[in-house]
């Protein structure tokens, strides 16, 4: 079950923001491999950020999954991701930052 939290320093008020979720809910469904039904999208407007000393549009985000990622999806998450925001929200790609985390990663067998 990925989930993908979104936070940005523009203002959302008035900007249709359905087909971020659309496009991103597909995106990850798609690269991580897991069906749409159990992923889930958070946008967050209006944070607080600065990037290179500057206020100007960016983006932060973090994925968490289930299972599904290796170096090869965490590029195409983040190429994906970052082209979404930029084609709807004019923050450039290199103004955006993903964080990745495969929650199987740090599993470990139980003795019992």
């Amino acid at each position: 079950m990925p989930c993908l939290y979104i936070s940005t320093n523009i203002n959302l008020d008035g900007i249709n923001i359905d087909p971020i979720f659309s496009q991103a809910t597909t995106a990850v469904s798609t690269i991580i491999g897991k069906p749409e039904k159990f992923v889930m999208v958070i946008l967050k407007g209006s944070v607080p950020i600065s990037f290179e000393g500057n206020k100007e549009p960016a983006a932060y985000a973090e994925i968490v999954s289930m299972g599904g990622i290796n170096s090869e999806v965490k590029k195409n998450l983040i190429y994906s991701i970052g082209t979404i925001l930029q084609t709807n929200l004019s923050i450039p790609r290199t103004r955006f930052f993903l964080k990745v985390f495969d929650t199987t990663v740090f599993r470990t067998k139980s003795k019992m």
